[in-house]
């Protein structure tokens, strides 16, 4: 049969989440068979937002089991895709009369035995997208696009004039690595609206974060702490009316947040489809966890301009220039000049994040004296007794300066290393996005969360495998299971062989 008269069905009727992640499944379809035509049948509420996809022909809205049925009886499919996999589309396309059909397999058996019995299984390792993939195998199709990608979708934008906008207002009051993560939003606002005058709302722990971005032209400072978690929504939401805001970007994913912006007056108001207040927002756009959380955050700006646009890289070069001089001094005083420095951060807000200490400790002993570098240990108030314990156990020389250097002053000393190491932090942010090759330790998280070490050139290690990662979003206080196998099989050759290559590329 002649790709040209082919007539794909794809059934997915919710939720947007999902649906978002079927965009590599039309992409591959349309590589294989350029000239198919491609129908998405979805439930009603999504057929407008959906309707923009480059590769998606048309949109069948589902009407009901009857109706819908007779729809696709009527219009002679050749081909059928179930990726819902319940027993409606399953009865869909039983008696659908479309010759060729496939299904992905949900394994719900599996996941049933591991959420009641723990009852782990291999299946349970493959992320939803790789087996929407996998029903293409049937009919060769070769997997040639394997992620989504920002630009495959098309919303339909606020009716706006660039000229109305005169006040943008970001709202991000979530911890360092995330506000970290932001700039790239910031920034292509700066961009796509370069007339207009970027506020940001965060706590006061990251206000160093943004006020040394050249596009932000005011701080809002949103006290979450005591009874500010509770009162401060009224204060914050006062303080962004005060700014006449015109449009209100909220990637952080709240209730609160939502709730601020709602109280503030702001008219527009645009957040993600999985905020917990996502009702109070005038648009949302789709939230997958298959992308970079600094790419997935450009998705707000769908809601506001019809423009297509490539995600931007990490970039904070030139915030903390201030700092610089404090810095060289205490680099002076250490006796680092003339160095070759790799920065350690050992620590994390969640103890599951943190690799063991004595690793740690390890690793810098062995790196000064093979590699001939010199470890500087950062970290907040937090990390203090964890980096002392560090140097005592290291049998090396490192450099503590946990706790010594303000938010601007560790962005200002990430240039002086040729490489960072760290678990799953907010540093590990800041490091990518000025450019220092990062060597990532993940355990309880995974990259799949969107969260990884930004940019080409960084590292993850990690261990593959283990059907309890992630355990949560974030980490914990301690091992669900009691093991922690995914920080302590992590061996200290393995980070220091990655670092060494990294190194050696570097320096090449």
């Amino acid at each position: 049969m002649e790709n040209k008269n082919n007539k794909v069905l794809v059934m997915r009727l919710s939720s947007l989440g999902d649906i978002v992640l079927l965009s590599p499944v039309f992409k591959n379809i349309k590589d294989k068979w350029p000239g198919c035509k491609i129908t998405l049948l979805v439930k009603e509420q999504f057929a407008q937002a959906l309707a923009g996809h480059p590769d998606i022909d048309e949109i069948m809205v589902f009407k009901g089991f009857i109706p819908t049925l007779k729809e696709i009886r009527a219009a002679h499919f050749t081909h059928l895709l179930d990726l819902h996999a319940t027993l409606r589309t399953m009865l869909l396309s039983l008696f659908s009369g479309v010759p060729n059909r496939q299904r992905y397999n949900k394994n719900s058996m599996a996941r049933r035995l591991y959420v009641k019995f723990k009852m782990p299984s291999p299946a349970l390792e493959k992320h939803t997208l790789e087996k929407y993939l996998e029903a293409l195998k049937p009919w060769d199709i070769p997997i040639k696009y394997k992620t989504p990608d920002l630009n495959d979708w098309k919303f339909q934008a606020v009716d706006l004039s660039k000229k109305e906008v005169q006040n943008i207002c970001i709202f991000q009051t979530s911890f360092l690595g995330d506000s970290v993560l932001t700039t790239p939003l910031i920034q292509k606002t700066a961009k796509l609206f370069p007339q207009a005058k970027i506020f940001v709302v965060t706590r006061p722990s990251n206000v160093e974060i943004f006020q040394n971005l050249k596009e932000v032209h005011k701080v809002i400072v949103d006290n979450k702490k005591g009874w500010g978690k509770i009162f401060g929504v009224f204060k914050t939401a006062k303080a962004i009316k005060s700014c006449n805001i015109d449009v209100i970007l909220v990637p952080h994913r709240s209730f609160r947040s939502a709730l601020t912006a709602k109280l503030s007056g702001v008219k527009v108001r645009i957040g993600f489809t999985n905020s917990e207040g996502r009702f109070l927002f005038t648009k949302t756009v789709p939230f997958t966890w298959m992308i970079h959380d600094a790419e997935r955050n450009l998705y707000l700006l769908q809601g506001i301009v019809n423009e297509n646009f490539k995600s931007a890289n990490l970039n904070m070069q030139g915030a903390g220039e201030n700092a610089e001089e404090s810095v060289s001094q205490m680099l002076k005083e250490a006796g680092a000049e003339g160095k070759t420095l790799i920065g350690v951060h050992p620590g994390s807000v969640w103890p599951t994040k943190c690799w063991p200490l004595e690793n740690y400790a390890k690793l810098i002993g062995r790196m000064e004296k093979e590699l001939g570098v010199v470890s500087v240990i950062v970290g907040g108030k937090t990390d203090l007794d964890l980096s002392e314990q560090v140097c005592r156990l290291s049998q090396a020389h490192p450099i503590n300066f946990a706790t010594k250097t303000t938010l601007t002053e560790l962005m200002a000393l990430m240039k002086h290393f040729k490489l960072f190491i760290t678990n799953d932090s907010g540093p590990m942010h800041i490091a990518t996005a000025f450019g220092v090759p990062t060597l990532a330790i993940f355990g309880p998280t995974t990259k799949e969360l969107g969260f990884f070490p930004y940019g080409e050139g960084n590292k993850v290690v990690e261990v593959k495998g283990l059907p309890c990662r992630p355990c949560a979003l974030h980490g914990g206080k301690k091992c669900p299971l009691g093991h922690f196998k995914c920080m302590r099989d992590i061996t200290v050759d393995e980070v220091f062989d990655s670092a060494k290559e990294m190194l050696n590329v570097h320096n090449g």
